[in-house]
């Protein structure tokens, strides 16, 4: 079906660096920073690494050249992609609708959760000494600092894609980076250091399990933003010159780039003090800031690692809010002023639940859910496991059916062709794309999808 879609005034991204910074930033998450060290440590250390970095550029890169190509091809975010090229009820409820959901409601409490960062950075300057679960029981500092934190996200938002998502990528991504190897000089540089550094680069191959490949496949999904409908919406204000191969690769190796700096911040200064790499999301709020206290300059640096961490985090909130502001804009032609303004007012009253249910409700921090097997407590928990883990996987794999096999595939092909010289339709990179997202994808997708319901008992259920 022919979609015909030239409306600029939809906004278009400035260069290529902008684009790359933007979509690298949404990919970049607190994920990146504390799940992707903690989880290597479990999963056999460098062997883990190297099966991670083979399902980015095998089953990730791929994925990101679909979704970019489908959104530069429609100039559409994600319900208008979908409809506007003939997708059915199912393949719209399931592939369009659920991404906006996704990318909705994970702002909602992950905004909660990058309000605790501001928090933070000022307790590490102060010195405060209130304990984690005291400080995020608290009403009175956690809906304050997710409201703070959702302004910032709508005042980018608001300023369009060239001069606010793209600028202020363009200054946070260089900074997270920096920041990110100001604490890591700073951590490797302590007595005992390099025992972290062993543990984190030494492979051991014996940990190596049909598991780990799936642990490796679900964090190179999580961290790539596949699934939540921010690459058919970046990918729609690209210019039709734009190399999207190039553009992709770089945002896989970037994404990549971070999770492994990241441990070489963690694991020198956990080994150091003699804590446990395994500590999860707590390691982050509780077992750093113990390290920091205990270090020389430690307050400076902690407040540098917290800053870091609300970068991350605002990298990856603008794209999410970008989603559904999206739809009003082309659906409902709002402003963008208005779009970014009642979307981030709606997330600031939806995500009020989840800032009440780390201790500051009873009723919102008790609820609890079984599905699958396992069982997820308090209202943020469920929200993460069905909207930040399995409703992504669900999305990701009507995404890559539908492109592959619904619309003509040979339309995204052409659409990569465009500003990718040697790609050409029927050469071997193009011919392995399509062998990839056709064969390879759809399949290693729905076996994420099998092990996370406990399905697919050869590799022991859920991870």
């Amino acid at each position: 079906m022919a979609v015909n879609v030239s409306n600029e005034s939809r906004g278009q991204w400035g260069s290529k660096f902008g684009f790359i910074m933007a979509a690298a930033g949404s990919a970049v998450g607190l994920g990146n920073i504390w799940r992707f060290p903690y989880i290597t440590g479990q999963n056999g250390g460098g062997a883990f690494v190297l099966v991670y970095l083979l399902c980015v550029i095998l089953i990730g890169v791929p994925l990101l050249f679909t979704e970019m190509g489908f959104g530069r091809y429609t100039k559409k975010s994600t319900i208008g992609a979908f409809r506007d090229t003939g997708a059915n009820p199912i393949f719209m409820g399931l592939g369009a609708i659920m991404a906006l959901l996704v990318s909705f409601i994970v702002l909602s409490y992950y905004g909660n959760i990058a309000g605790w960062t501001i928090g933070y950075i000022f307790k590490s300057i102060s010195g405060s000494q209130v304990p984690f679960k005291e400080f995020v029981a608290n009403p009175m500092n956690t809906i304050p600092l997710m409201g703070l934190f959702t302004l910032i996200t709508i005042l980018i938002v608001r300023k369009g894609v060239s001069g606010g998502i793209e600028k202020a990528s363009k200054i946070l991504m260089p900074l997270l980076f920096l920041l990110i190897l100001v604490v890591a000089i700073r951590s490797m540089s302590l007595d005992g250091a390099m025992k972290g550094v062993d543990f984190y680069l030494n492979p051991d191959f014996s940990k190596i399990t049909g598991q780990t490949f799936l642990v490796a496949l679900g964090q190179a999904f999580f961290s790539m933003s596949i699934g939540w409908g921010i690459m058919i919406t970046y990918g729609s204000y690209l210019p039709k010159t734009a190399n999207i191969v190039s553009s992709s690769v770089w945002v896989g190796l970037m994404d990549a780039g971070v999770a492994l700096l990241a441990g070489f911040m963690i694991f020198p200064a956990v080994f150091a003090f003699g804590k446990d790499p395994a500590a999860g999301p707590t390691l982050v709020f509780q077992v750093l800031p113990d390290i920091f206290n205990n270090m020389p300059g430690g307050t400076i640096i902690g407040a540098f690692f917290f800053l870091l961490l609300m970068v991350a985090a605002l990298t990856s909130s603008i794209s999410m809010l970008e989603v559904p502001a999206s739809y009003f804009m082309d659906e409902k032609k709002w402003s963008r002023s208005k779009s970014a303004w009642v979307v981030g007012a709606l997330l600031f009253v939806v995500g009020i639940p989840s800032a009440l249910s780390q201790g500051g409700s009873a009723f919102f921090t008790e609820m609890s859910v079984t599905v699958f097997g396992g069982t997820y407590t308090g209202f943020q928990d469920i929200l993460d496991f069905f909207f930040g883990t399995f409703f992504i996987v669900v999305v990701a794999l009507v995404t890559c059916v539908y492109v592959a096999w619904k619309m003509p595939i040979k339309n995204i092909v052409s659409e990569i062709d465009m500003g990718a010289p040697g790609w050409k339709a029927g050469s071997f990179a193009s011919n392995a794309y399509v062998f990839f997202i056709r064969f390879v994808c759809p399949v290693v997708i729905l076996i994420v999808l099998l092990n996370m319901m406990g399905i697919f008992g050869l590799f022991g259920g859920g991870g």
